[in-house]
């Protein structure tokens, strides 16, 4: 059965904070609670261009999240759209679970009149590479970062 997505409401937080969680594992990273307190805060705020959609199974439960920021770009005249983390339960990949996110924040994206939707993975991250690899188009660029 296909997950329903919606955006995540301030009432989420107890079943977001999970999947969250999880999300960092998988990276190996650590988040300090008040970047997390921050993010959630910023996710619901109307002046903030941050956004947290939920997948939910039949039974309601939430077994998905995506998180989308958009900002301006030098290359295009409109918005641009970063979906900057997607984690689904280990129970639901396979099932459409993440390619709905996907779809999901490319639908807004087209609301807002962004004129590009972009994310990163990984390249170690094979299972969500194979389902990148079908719906989008690999950009050749490699990332770096330094620290500040």
């Amino acid at each position: 059965m296909m997950a329903t997505v919606r955006p995540l409401q301030p009432s989420d937080r107890a079943t977001w904070e999970p999947l969250w969680a999880a999300y960092q594992r998988f990276y190996e990273v650590v988040i300090p609670a008040e970047t997390t307190d921050l993010t959630w805060a910023r996710f619901h705020n109307a002046d903030e261009p941050m956004h947290a959609l939920g997948a939910f199974d039949e039974g309601g439960r939430l077994v998905g999240i995506v998180h989308a920021i958009f900002h301006r770009s030098c290359w295009l005249p409109q918005w641009t759209c970063y979906l900057q983390d997607l984690y689904v339960e280990n129970s639901q990949r396979g099932l459409g679970t993440g390619a709905a996110l996907i779809e999901a924040v490319a639908g807004l994206a087209r609301q807002t009149g962004a004129g590009r939707l972009y994310w990163m993975t990984h390249e170690s991250n094979a299972t969500a590479r194979r389902l990148y690899d079908k719906i989008a188009e690999r950009s050749g660029f490699i990332q770096y970062r330094k620290a500040l």
